[in-house]
């Protein structure tokens, strides 16, 4: 209970100090871009663009008791998968296949230090039917593959037709004190400094509603600035099947349980006044099925228990933790900036098991493990006011080596974002951190030409998906072999007056599309199934107010 006291204390500390504001909303096309290059090319710059979701702080020229009053501007999505679900990070949109529409807009008020945003959210799915995971496969494999599906919640299809949806989107209402706002939320949560991914929460699915404690901006102390986050959230099931064979469904899936799932979480990220352009830090997440929580304060605040399993034992066997259905996903982060060399170098390193104790922790530090490294450069062009952008991530979530030796059949149990009880890290159907599937690793890479907003470039982009699945069903020699996204994406940029437009089209080559072979194949002479299909995205915002 000491700890916890001094955790708190400290935490009430941070209130009384106040820095300028640094904010952003979560996603918006190319605005999250354009303010980390401008961090690179000016360290003193701190507008509100870098760091909160809620983009339209009040006016601080404004004194603190009048009324403000602002419209959003309006944010729309446009998408088109022509014969399978590929992209991440769209909000209320869900994996589909075919025409998709988001929308959202609404209104920002301020009186004193009370904060109402009202925003909402609609979308449409043309939501095709499409070439799945296949009925064809042995009754062995198609097994694994559920097992993978039975431990998490991601289905193929959200239903039969056409999918729409309403939802209070990126709305609030929060009490604002010195650095801090307290609240209840619906808006959508990035941690954590990656470009594309992010191991806790991103703008991949879609927002939940939340009680949130959290900075609006640096808190300054005598050690330097910290950033935190504190929440209590509830996280829903899609009720979907996964796959679009109901023969399948009903011989292999386990039902997803009816009840909603708790969630606690806390961020806390560091600038130390010795180094200014480090930031540190750590998320730590917990999640429960609300019928098991119970209602002891670390039922209720498990991110403050301890670290080691060993914690939890009871008569050297019985481990508490694991059968209340516990999920947990433990995240350290940093990010360093160049600006000499117009740089930054980031990582994230997640966990999402308890180690038994510190000593396993050490000797097995790969176990349940993700990770994202990744950085941004800029070099001069022979272009006037012209900047050459080049930017990479590498995303693992691909479940160790190391299960050949932890378990005894050799087939390994989760990768990153599962779980056998809470049924992995989603919200309706989607996953709230990384986006590119189970057990998928993906790198990342982009050079473009930019100025300000407007940008002209190329992505390059390899999918591995689902290799904890391949590698279950197929870790002997096998003619299938790891089904693998080979991509190209054309980028184009643009800023008019009060628009903004943010597009891409990308080329995906599937090779061994969802592992199967080609027709004609044989033992002999294997060869994977091809599919080549494209993505075309279009992200408009436009301002009410010219920016």
């Amino acid at each position: 209970m000491k700890w916890r006291a001094i955790t708190f204390l400290f935490l009430s500390i941070l209130l009384i100090h106040e820095v300028a504001s640094q904010e952003f909303p979560i996603g918006f096309a190319n605005i999250t871009e354009v303010s980390r290059r401008k961090q690179l090319l000016d360290t003193s710059f701190t507008d509100k663009y870098i760091r909160s979701t809620n983009f339209f702080a009040p006016d601080s020229s404004a004194p603190s008791s009048s009324f403000q009053f602002e419209l959003l501007p309006v944010y729309s999505i446009t998408k088109f998968n022509s014969k399978r679900p590929y992209g991440i990070n769209d909000y209320l949109l869900i994996p589909g296949v075919g025409f998709q529409q988001y929308i959202s807009s609404g209104i920002f008020a301020n009186w004193k230090f009370i904060n109402v945003q009202f925003q909402p959210e609609f979308s449409f799915s043309q939501n095709r039917g499409y070439e799945g995971f296949p009925n064809t496969f042995s009754e062995e494999i198609t097994k694994d593959k559920f097992y993978h599906w039975n431990n998490g919640d991601y289905p193929e299809r959200f239903g039969d037709g056409a999918f729409t949806k309403f939802w209070w989107g990126q709305s609030k209402l929060t009490a604002q004190f010195g650095s801090f706002e307290v609240g209840v939320s619906t808006q959508n949560i990035w941690w954590g400094p990656g470009q594309w991914n992010s191991l806790t929460f991103s703008n991949n699915a879609q927002g939940f509603a939340h009680l949130t404690i959290n900075t609006i901006k640096p808190a300054k102390t005598f050690l330097g600035n910290f950033e935190t986050q504190l929440i209590i959230g509830k996280l829903n099931s899609s009720g979907y099947a996964p796959s679009q064979f109901s023969e399948l469904n009903n011989l292999y899936f386990k039902p997803l349980p009816k009840d909603w799932r708790y969630l606690n979480a806390l961020m806390v990220s560091y600038n130390p006044k010795w180094v200014p352009n480090l930031f540190v830090g750590f998320a730590r997440t917990f999640q429960v099925y609300n019928q098991t929580r119970g209602n002891t304060f670390s039922d209720w605040m498990p991110v403050f228990e301890a670290f080691q399993k060993a914690h939890f034992f009871e008569n050297g066997h019985t481990v508490d933790f694991d059968e209340n259905g516990r999920d947990q996903q433990m995240v350290v982060f940093g990010r360093y900036l160049v600006p000499k060399a117009r740089a930054e170098i980031y990582f994230e390193y997640g966990k999402r098991d308890h180690a038994y104790n510190w000593r396993e922790f050490i000797l097995n530090p790969e176990h349940g493990r993700a990770y994202i490294i990744g950085f941004n450069k800029l070099f001069d062009s022979p272009f006037a006011n012209k900047l050459i952008q080049l930017r990479a991530e590498v995303t693992h979530q691909q479940e160790s080596i190391n299960r050949i030796v932890r378990y005894t059949d050799l087939t390994g149990r989760f990768s990153w974002h599962m779980h056998a009880y809470a049924r992995g890290f989603t919200n309706y159907g989607q996953a709230l951190g990384v986006g590119s599937g189970q057990g998928a690793n993906v790198q990342t890479l982009e050079i473009s030409l930019i100025e300000d907003y407007n940008k002209l470039g190329l992505l390059f982009e390899r999918l591995e998906n689902n290799q904890g699945f391949y590698y279950r069903s197929f870790y002997k020699p096998s003619e299938h072999k790891p089904w693998i996204d080979l991509s190209i994406g054309f980028l184009f940029d643009k800023k008019w007056d009060n628009l903004l437009l943010s597009s891409k089209l990308q080329i995906i080559n599937g090779r061994n599309y969802q592992w199967m072979l080609a027709e004609g194949s044989t033992s002999d002479f294997p060869k994977g199934k091809n599919m080549t299909s494209f993505l075309a995205q279009t992200s408009l915002i436009y301002f009410w107010n010219k920016r």
